[in-house]
């Protein structure tokens, strides 16, 4: 069995693209490639609730997977409507604490990768420390 390998240059991207494009079709998971990364941005998304929750299957490095179960909203529409991203691999962009502000007035979140590990806009302004912010969602 050969498996083919995709180069994905903005791993971020394309996790949060998986996301979007598997909630406007209805379904109920998606999968991912694995790494420490993504795994730590999904459990801060199951954290504020727009995603239901986060899986890791497989145990080699390289056939590990993460699966996100998605969330909705009673009405059946998805609890993510909107995910900006902020920093990209060809413009990195960092912020310190006092320029961390609320996402549609606390409703959303903007994620931050910081020195501590992975956080939302409010436990970084908590924890004060800044660093690069990744992407806003609501």
């Amino acid at each position: 069995m050969v498996t083919r390998m995709t180069v994905v240059n903005d791993p971020i991207g394309d996790l949060i693209n998986r996301v979007k494009n598997a909630q406007a079709v209805g379904h109920e998971s998606v999968s991912a490639p694995y790494s420490k990364l993504k795994h730590a941005i999904a459990e801060k998304l199951v954290e504020r609730g727009f995603i239901a929750g986060v899986e890791v299957k497989g145990k080699e490095p390289k056939e590990k997977v993460l699966v996100l179960t998605l969330a909705y909203r009673p009405d059946g529409s998805p609890k993510i409507s909107h995910v900006e991203r902020v920093s990209k691999p060809g413009r990195r962009l960092y912020t310190n604490t006092t320029e961390l502000k609320p996402v549609q007035h606390g409703k959303g979140a903007l994620i931050v990768s910081t020195s501590k590990g992975i956080m939302t806009d409010a436990q970084a302004r908590k924890e004060q420390v800044g660093g690069e912010m990744l992407f806003k969602i609501w």
